[in-house]
């Protein structure tokens, strides 16, 4: 096709990337308009053109597709975060369905009949607003150079101001509101990336929905060597030099009227480096204690700022629920955690299993892992910390340990090579995987299918409404010879 930007065509759309833009086709030639949902009739503006296919805006929708729904969010076509919420929730979850089943048919060579075959429906959220648990907002200038707090522009680090997402809880608006007046009331300044100056870089919020404990944890363009003292010290005895007295800020907090009562932990986050990574290596607490706690299906679980913790608690336990039913534990089973993170599946496990063993890769999550099992007095748990695929072999070849069932839950990336090997080599009846990202799933599944397992089931689970992002669980037997 003879396209050039700025180029505007009508097409409808009858498609979605993998990433939520709608797929329209011009005489087979392919455009991937943003914002735009199947069923769509619209005017796209071309953005950029390649050979085989072109890049488009939303510029005016012709005819609106029956799964099209007003977003409650003003800011949703700019902010990075939320790619479908002008697509009724019944219809993303049938996309993600889709999602899942494309990337095992495409990337794990699977039959279409036979994944249709193996496939449960997809666990989706009777309220899919206010579901997250834990929020991140980076923190800059305006352009009078006020500061302000909200989510990054898609594919940019441009801030869209905005103390109020709907898929955060409702008390963060008034503890970002409050962050931003003690800032500018005490001259505290905003960290710009560019020329890697100011103070506040991002203000981290927790809040347990059990327990309806709040942590707000400021991380600080800081040396963790800079020290910080009690009441009344100056801007450059509490917290580094630029950084104002930060008992306004504990005091303005705790005043919030029916939220700060609830707030147990206010933290400093230690970050000084030039990186993309939000989070430094320490914390230091300046009210309350370094964590808050919570419960899910019953046992107790301490979270700190590093602690990785599921961010939708609902849906956390009917994915952890599906991934112990598909275990099929009987109490005799020994069971593997891979990537075991602070604990979570691995103490959902031990009340059905004999002995649970759990690795992560990461100190802090292992220690934070055997407080959590000591909180809810299991002792059938225990944690190493290590690279899957080193301290396996070892406790396998070396201590004879086996396992009966390994489950893992990898990030994005999916599980490494060396461990896929030596989870084959261990030959448990089963294995559960749990994942953030089907692409990878599906090629893991793959590798694990040609060398002695198969799928029996597979489902997914909605932990990120209005997101393009699903989790899934996946159940695999040892073929038997």
């Amino acid at each position: 096709m003879n396209f050039k930007k700025n180029d505007e065509v009508q097409v409808t759309i009858t498609d979605y990337t993998s990433e939520g833009a709608g797929i329209g086709k011009i005489d087979g030639y392919p455009l991937f308009v943003k914002d735009a949902i199947i069923g769509d009739t619209v005017i796209a503006g071309i953005t950029k053109v390649k050979k085989n296919y072109a890049f488009a805006r939303l510029v005016k929708i012709v005819t609106p597709s029956e799964d099209r729904v007003e977003p409650k969010c003003a800011f949703h076509k700019r902010c990075g975060g939320c790619q479908m919420q002008a697509l009724s929730y019944e219809a993303q979850l049938i996309f993600k369905e889709n999602k899942i089943r494309n990337n095992l048919v495409r990337i794990g060579g699977f039959e279409p009949d036979f994944v249709d075959a193996v496939m449960e429906p997809i666990i989706g959220m009777d309220e899919p607003f206010r579901y997250r648990n834990k929020a991140q907002y980076p923190v800059g200038n305006d352009r009078d150079g006020n500061p302000v707090t909200g989510f990054y522009a898609g594919r940019t680090h441009d801030i869209i101001a905005n103390t109020d997402c709907y898929l955060g809880r409702e008390c963060n608006q008034a503890i970002l509101e409050t962050v931003l007046s003690w800032m500018k009331e005490n001259g505290v300044s905003a960290y710009d990336e560019t020329s890697c100056q100011g103070m506040v870089r991002h203000v981290l919020i927790r809040e347990g929905f059990h327990s309806g404990e709040i942590m707000v944890c400021l991380v600080v363009n800081l040396p963790v060597t800079s020290g910080f003292g009690g009441s009344g010290a100056s801007d450059t005895g509490v917290l580094g030099t630029g950084l104002a007295n930060a008992n306004c800020l504990v005091e303005a907090l705790r005043a919030i009227p029916e939220v700060g009562e609830r707030i147990v932990s206010i933290c400093l986050n230690y970050n000084n480096e030039n990186t993309n990574v939000i989070l430094g290596r320490e914390s230091k607490v300046l009210f309350g204690q370094g964590y808050i706690t919570d419960t899910l299906s019953g046992i107790a679980f301490r979270i700190s700022p590093l602690s990785f913790y599921q961010v939708n608690p609902v849906q956390t336990e009917k994915l952890y629920g599906t991934a112990l039913e598909y275990a099929g534990l009987t109490g005799e089973e020994t069971v593997w955690d891979l990537y075991c993170g602070i604990g979570t599946i691995s103490l959902f496990l031990s009340q059905k299993a004999k002995q649970v063993y759990g690795v992560e890769i990461v100190p802090q999550a292992i220690e934070d892992a055997k407080q959590n099992a000591a909180l809810n007095g299991i002792t059938n748990a225990q944690f190493f910390v290590g690279k899957a695929e080193e301290v396996l072999p070892e406790k396998y070849e070396k201590e004879n340990i086996y396992a009966d069932v390994i489950v893992v839950d990898p990030p994005r990336k999916g599980c490494d090579e060396k461990c896929l090997e030596t989870m084959v080599k261990m030959a448990p009846k089963r294995i559960v995987y749990v994942s953030c990202d089907s692409a990878t799933l599906a090629r893991d599944l793959k590798y694990l299918c040609e060398n002695g397992y198969e799928v029996k089931r597979v489902r997914g689970v909605d932990q990120f409404c209005h997101t393009v992002h699903v989790e899934s669980v996946c159940l695999l037997s040892k073929v038997q010879k």
